[in-house]
């Protein structure tokens, strides 16, 4: 048996006594295993604690020069080695018992739980047992959920017996109901449930009254049917057929039930009422349950929707007159300004009715079991009455304005109107926070397609659209219109011909426009707009307006707003009407537009430029180039009303292809017929060019202007000409015209029709002179300003990147070649005729055949030279 370590310190412990009394050195180190458990112990303490035991104290203070003596500390050392060894076979022993009852606690606990999990086992089969006794009769013995079926019967069967019994006794009840009432006159049983009070006592006692009434008039309408011995002493019956007789009693009965539905209905609806005071939600579900007896609840409905203080406050304030100032119902009239948006009074009730129906949406709730239809009465209340009869107000005030007025009002009441229904389905209202039911959604909906449906009945719209759009056109190109219809008319020529239809459509336009200026129908207020975007005077006639060039001018500004006005409409009834219509509301937008921007402005200016253009062919003064200021506003606008269309409208129309075809067809035609005008004139400005470089320049040239006098030097120090200085004075005139209103690829063209134009006029005047060797210089000078005039026109830069062109490349190659021939030309008057005939040698220089160039070799003075003669003969 070890032992223990109590023991082994006291040994210790006396073996270090002994030792001390015969050692003469200081005490051995005494130590337990609590010495070594202790938290604060360090290794490095307690051997320094061991050494400083064993050296003598003496020692210890003595001198440096002692000499060490280890002896001590190899015996302190020795003794405190074999102490731990004790120590450790102490511990070792301990450590085994503890690991033995260790070992017997686990194997305890395995036991505890397999006992336990027997017991949960034979639990769980006791379950199962009782299950199986419950399923025992089902048709599936093994099932999971056959016990569940067999409850759930049996609690159906007790639920169907006690609502039988149930039945039985309400019966029983009306039965007693009915001979009291039918005999004695006497109500009181159904008093007596009327006082019990509660939500099932009235809805009891209404339905009792309601059976009741329905038998007195059962009894009634059949007139007395056959009926038993003892039924005939209970209500008295005809012994001769054995029907009953519809006597008075019988009709006193029937009346009495009914006076009795009704004091009942008269005061569920007094108690509904004070219920609804209160704000006792409880107290008015229980009405709200037993009205529903009374014509499915609408007595009740119409009791909370009527009495409701938001249309009591609003009776007066809907029949207000629509106010607002002035300058709001000019700007919403003003076609050049933004609207302001909702008129303030509807925007006002609106943001009440949504407050209003959201609050009360909960109230709804909380009182009506049928909250439903509770809330669709009361959205119906809302939206037919007080929304629908300021909304009326509110156009009708803005129809006084203008059409511009009511169509905007219109669109921003329908935005705002729209705006509050999506509001009010996405705050779900009586499911919130979940969006409304499809039904409150789908009466949200129907309510205001219902509030705008007379504004879009069969064309009324778009016919609104189409007047508004008329007005505003026709005010805006008045002026225009009396300007042109005043216009010097040209003799009646083929020209003046194509012209007419534009100067009746002129006319009538102006004619129809005076006519609604004057008429009474039409309000002051859009009067003054329209004079004011005609820029006309308020008692201005038409003989006292006065036009000027300008007025009858094309403005691209004025063909922008055109443009802005038919968006807005376009826009507009994209988002009012839309639907299958569209289609047809756009190509009826876009003739207007085709009519008023195309024919009447835009094609009457180009009519009047072509006049123009036509006049100056036979002008005797120098060609007024001033139409081109129209040329290029009617290119802008052809550009403009060509992108909306096809931007725009023809979109619109896609889902009618028959209607998109025929937009597009009326488009492309008049878009072609504009672009033939134009070609018109930039023709007609090449012959009028044409005829004055030949008749009025040209023509001017002096014949010594080539063969100056050789005593003449100031001949050779002039630069040019007086006649090239003038043709070249006169094309960059033209240019300056040109070159603003023509680009891209017409003006390229058009820029070398001209320049082969000018050209061939040149090649045929050079023609006409004879040329001294002095004179060549003066033709190398010209046509060197000639040359140098047209390139900058850039015509051979056309001609090079045209190519793949036919028409361009034509104009352009011509124009090109004339330029070379024409510079050949100074070669054949300034050099000499050995080096002219080296020159003309094979038939063709830099481009140009020599055959060419024979006119003008005879037009030499020294023709008659055989230097000559022999260069004219080798071609």
């Amino acid at each position: 048996m070890p032992a223990s370590s109590g023991d082994n310190a006291s040994i210790l412990t006396g073996h270090a006594s002994s030792s001390t009394l015969r050692s003469p050195f200081a005490k051995g180190p005494s130590f337990t295993l609590d010495t070594f458990s202790n938290q604060d112990f360090i290794v490095k303490d307690f051997v320094e604690s061991l050494s400083d035991s064993a050296v003598p104290i003496s020692r210890r203070s003595g001198p440096a020069s002692q000499a060490f003596d280890p002896k001590p500390l190899i015996r302190t050392f020795e003794a405190a080695v074999s102490r731990l060894k004790g120590l450790s076979e102490d511990l070792q022993v301990r450590e085994t018992e503890l690991s033995g009852a260790v070992r017997r606690a686990e194997a305890q606990h395995n036991q505890n739980t397999e006992s336990l999990g027997q017991k949960v086992e034979q639990a769980i089969d006791s379950f199962h047992q009782l299950d199986g006794s419950l399923s025992r009769n089902g048709s599936a013995p093994n099932g999971s959920d056959v016990g569940d079926n067999a409850v759930v019967r049996i609690g159906e069967r007790l639920e169907e017996l006690d609502q039988q019994r149930q039945r039985a006794q309400d019966a029983k009840f009306l039965i007693q109901c009915w001979i009291e009432v039918s005999e004695k006159g006497d109500l009181s049983a159904l008093e007596n449930v009327r006082r019990m009070g509660g939500g099932d006592g009235k809805l009891r006692c209404a339905h009792i009254a309601r059976q009741l009434l329905k038998i007195s008039q059962r009894l009634d309408r059949e007139n007395g049917p056959q009926v038993n011995g003892m039924m005939n002493g209970i209500n008295g019956v005809n012994g001769t057929n054995g029907r009953v007789d519809a006597s008075p009693s019988r009709r006193g009965t029937q009346e009495l039930v009914e006076k009795f539905l009704e004091s009942l209905e008269k005061d569920l609806l007094k108690e509904f009422d004070n219920y609804y005071r209160r704000q006792n939600y409880v107290g008015m579900q229980e009405c709200a349950v037993a009205l529903r007896d009374f014509n499915d609840g609408a007595s009740v409905m119409a009791l909370f929707v009527n009495q409701h203080q938001f249309f009591i406050d609003r009776s007066q304030l809907i029949t207000e007159e629509v106010a607002g100032d002035s300058e709001t119902w000019d700007r919403i009239a003003d076609p050049d300004v933004e609207p302001p948006g909702v008129e303030p009074s509807l925007q006002s009730l609106i943001d009440e009715v949504k407050v209003v129906v959201q609050d009360e949406s909960y109230i709804i709730k909380q009182a009506f079991p049928y909250y439903d239809e509770v809330l669709v009465r009361f959205l119906q209340r809302v939206f037919q009455q007080s929304i629908q009869q300021r909304l009326e107000m509110v156009l009708d005030k803005a129809n006084s304005i203008s059409p511009l007025a009511f169509l905007r009002t219109l669109q921003a009441a329908r935005s705002y109107m729209k705006d509050l229904v999506e509001d009010l389905k996405s705050h779900g209202l009586t499911e919130r926070p979940e969006p409304v039911s499809s039904q409150i959604a789908a009466t949200l909906d129907q309510q205001l397609d219902e509030l705008f449906v007379p504004y879009f009945i069969g064309t009324s719209y778009i016919e609104r659209e189409k007047r508004n759009l008329e007005e505003l056109y026709a005010s805006l190109l008045f002026k225009f219109t009396i300007y042109h219809s005043k216009r010097r008319k040209l003799p009646t020529t083929y020209l003046a011909s194509l012209s007419q239809r534009g100067k009746e459509l002129l006319s009538s336009a102006r004619e129809a426009y005076m006519d609604r200026l004057n008429s009474t129908d039409l309000p002051q207020s859009q009067k003054t707009m329209l004079r004011r975007i005609a820029g006309i005077k308020e008692t201005a006639t038409d003989t006292q307006i006065d036009v000027t060039e300008e007025d009858g001018a094309l403005s691209l500004p004025n063909a922008k707003r055109m443009l802005k006005w038919l968006a807005e409409g376009v826009g507009r009834g994209l988002e009012l009407s839309g639907g299958s219509d569209m289609p047809k509301d756009v190509a009826a937008l876009l003739n207007l537009l085709l009519t008023n921007m195309g024919e009447l402005y835009l094609e009457t200016a180009l009519d009047a430029a072509n006049d123009l253009a036509t006049g100056q062919e036979t002008s005797k003064n120098e060609p007024d180039f001033s139409y081109f200021n129209d040329l290029r506003a009617s290119i802008s606008m052809l550009h403009l009303l060509q992108t909306a269309i096809h931007t725009v409208l023809i979109p619109l129309a896609s889902s009618n292809l028959t209607i998109r075809r025929d937009i597009e067809k009326t488009s492309n035609a008049f878009i072609s017929r504009v672009e033939d005008k134009i070609s018109n004139i930039l023709q007609r400005t090449v012959d009028a060019v044409l005829s004055w470089v030949g008749r009025g320049i040209l023509s001017k040239q002096q014949k010594t202007d080539f063969r100056p006098r050789d005593d003449s030097p100031m001949a050779l120090e002039q630069l040019r000409t007086p006649t090239c200085s003038q043709l070249c004075t006169f094309l960059n005139r033209l240019n300056s015209r040109v070159k603003p209103a023509l680009s891209g690829r017409s003006r390229q063209v058009f820029s070398a029709e001209l320049a082969s134009t000018v050209l061939g006029a040149l090649l045929e005047h050079f023609k006409k002179f004879n040329v001294s060797l002095t004179g060549g210089l003066m033709v190398s000078k010209d046509v060197n300003a000639y040359v140098e005039l047209i390139r900058s026109w850039g015509i051979e830069e056309h001609a090079s990147n045209t190519a793949n062109a036919t028409t361009a490349t034509d104009v352009g190659n011509l124009a090109s070649r004339m330029l070379e021939v024409l510079g050949e030309v100074v070669n054949v008057f300034v050099i000499g005729p050995e080096a002219l005939r080296e020159r003309l040698r094979g038939g063709v220089v830099a481009g140009v055949e020599a055959k060419e160039l024979r006119p003008y070799i005879l037009r030499r003075d020294d023709v008659g030279t055989v230097g000559v003669q022999a260069v004219l003969n080798a071609l």
